[in-house]
């Protein structure tokens, strides 16, 4: 009993000397691998302008753009078959869903007034030092002279052209929030830090050069006395406990979606699409200014305030449950320091719905531009790391031919022939690891036409179709695990089980199409050729998880990498800052829990 009782302490005190960081692009979590949850932050700085200086203010949520006649008519056309889809469907009492006029609607909405509640929203924060950090930017007078930097953008650095966008500076901004968290929320002073352990949580599509610049930037500049570097789609499949999923992430810029196996993300198999849930948001602005939305000065991008009201609009209202039909009034209040707060009600319809659908049929996200899909690329090579896999390769295939040419001239002996027989088998082993001749699909590069626009079922049944087995596949498609804040709506995971279950390869399924009667009313059909049908399969069950062990997706990939931050296994993943300095990136390569490819 005591020897457990000085193990379980012991545990305890290693997890509460290891510090989890996980970026994002609206929120950064950081806590200790003891700690229950993170702490949760704003993941922005505002910092005050040089006298003279340039201004820059990065928005909360991805900017409408202005747009040509044909995208505007491709999204009308886009919300229209949504909209119309949305009237085939059933509600599970077998009736048929009805719809209340967009006119019905939007002539309630002009009749709206505001209801004053306060006579002040309350005040602006008064800045002491020449920066702040996290959520106390919302509430930062946009008239004071401070720049505000989000570093994070679409599941990236956010490096760009313009004031504080160089990879200098967006580091510099990551230090100074990741500090300040850790001194102010967890009470760690930075000289301490030497004593503790960090885990970085990097997207499952990295930039080698970049996770050199953190890796420098935690052991170097922030002072961390070993740390390691773990995607986020490996630590969400730990923290839901789950041996291999096909992952989808969907965060507030950027949908992510991957194969994870035995805790490997299998490189071919990833994709991320350029839209999250601050897309659905102004889709879901755009879809209400039509509707007459009354508060007409709503500025999500030159108010931070606005920005957060329509989050929290699209939370509250929201939802893919095929129950609700029809109109429902609403009300929200519009609260802003220095002037009166006031109250709105407004009737919603099939609006609710629609902005969420827009991840299946992403035109309708055309309201914040063209969006970019994103693969994981080969490594071409790095400078600092000569002896990498495509030096490997090269150097097999080079021994494979001086020995053929040497048997063949009758120069070698027997155990000549055994040495080329070798390289030879080597090299097709690499070049079947590289998808060349012989290789397997799983290897290749995943390739998407640039003008292609990914669905979210789609982008789950590409990354699917890149696994090396049927077998693999088949375990995917038979457990989808739903990560982060993007697609927390209501009978979302049954419209995504829909839209897979009539899409997925017939050899997969194992199931069979049945008729539709009374007995098995679900929410599970759609009309196909005027005949109610339902979808029966098996592909030993298709689950989609979206709340594993009852849990906050978005706080998932964070106990994940709190869980796997503390296992015997991890000992091996450290790495120090004597270590980075003699061997760069060569550690990552050889340490790193995922390819270094």
């Amino acid at each position: 009993m005591t020897h457990s009782y000085q193990e379980s302490f012991a545990e305890h005190m290693q997890a509460h000397t290891i510090i989890i960081i996980h970026p994002g692009s609206m929120y950064v979590r950081i806590g200790r691998a003891s700690d229950l949850n993170p702490h949760t932050e704003l993941h922005a700085i505002a910092r005050k302008r040089l006298p003279g200086g340039q201004s820059h203010c990065d928005p909360i949520l991805p900017l409408q753009v202005n747009r040509s006649a044909e995208v505007t008519q491709e999204m009308d056309e886009c919300r229209l078959q949504i909209s119309h889809t949305l009237q085939s469907c059933l509600q599970s009492d077998g009736q048929r869903r009805y719809a209340t006029p967009p006119q019905q609607i939007a002539a309630f909405n002009r009749r709206s007034v505001p209801e004053t509640i306060s006579p002040s929203g309350g005040e602006w924060i008064k800045p002491e030092n020449d920066f702040i950090v996290g959520d106390e930017i919302i509430q930062l007078n946009p008239a004071f002279d401070f720049n505000i930097h989000f570093p994070i953008r679409r599941g990236e650095l956010n490096v760009h052209n313009g004031i504080g966008g160089s990879l200098t500076a967006v580091l510099e901004d990551l230090q100074s929030i990741w500090c300040w968290v850790i001194e102010n929320k967890l009470n760690i002073p930075a000289k301490e830090l030497r004593n503790y352990r960090a885990v970085l949580i990097i997207p499952d599509i990295f930039n080698r050069q970049y996770l050199k610049e953190l890796t420098t930037l935690l052991l170097n500049k922030i002072g961390f006395g070993t740390c390691f570097l773990l995607q986020d789609h490996v630590a969400a499949t730990f923290g839901a406990g789950l041996g291999c999923a096909c992952v989808v992430d969907c965060g507030h810029q950027k949908t992510s979606v991957s194969c994870v196996e035995d805790g490997i993300s299998h490189p071919a198999t990833r994709v991320r699409m350029g839209f999250g849930g601050g897309d659905i948001t102004q889709a879901l602005h755009w879809l209400l200014q039509k509707c007459a939305f009354p508060y007409k000065t709503c500025d999500p991008k030159n108010s931070m305030l606005d920005a957060m009201l329509l989050q929290q609009l699209k939370h509250d209202c929201c939802h893919v449950n095929l129950d609700v039909c029809g109109s429902m009034e609403k009300s929200f209040i519009v609260k802003q320091p220095k002037t009166p707060s006031v109250k709105y009600t407004i009737q919603m319809a099939d609006e609710c719905l629609i902005a969420p659908l827009s991840l299946f049929q992403p035109e309708l996200l055309g309201v914040t531009g063209t969006k970019m899909i994103t693969t994981q690329k080969r490594s071409t090579g790095d400078p600092q790391d000569p002896h990498d896999a495509d030096y490997l390769r090269e150097t097999s295939r080079r021994g494979a031919k001086e020995n053929l040419e040497v048997n063949s001239e009758g120069l070698g002996d027997g155990s000549g022939v055994t040495g080329g027989d070798e390289d030879i088998v080597v090299d097709a082993m690499l070049e079947t690891a590289s998808g060349g001749p012989g290789g397997n699909v799983s290897d290749k590069e995943f390739t998407i036409n640039p003008d292609q626009l990914l669905g979210l079922d789609q982008a789950i049944l590409q990354s699917i179709d890149r696994c090396g087995s049927d077998d693999l596949k088949r375990k995917m498609y038979s457990c989808i695990l739903i990560v982060g804040g993007g697609l927390k709506f209501n009978g979302i995971s049954t419209w995504l089980q829909n839209r897979l279950s009539v899409q997925v390869p017939y050899m997969f399924r194992g199931g069979n199409f049945k008729n539709f009667n009374n007995e098995i009313l679900t929410q599970n059909f759609f009309i196909y050729n005027n005949l109610y049908i339902i979808l029966i399969f098996f592909v030993e069950q298709m689950d989609i998880i979206t709340s594993p062990k009852d849990m906050d997706p978005q706080m998932t990939a964070w106990k994940g990498a709190a869980v796997l931050s503390c296992l015997e296994s991890a000992h091996e993943l450290w790495i120090s800052p004597k270590e980075w300095e003699k061997y760069s990136v060569k550690l990552l390569r050889e340490r790193a829990p995922f390819m270094w490819c």
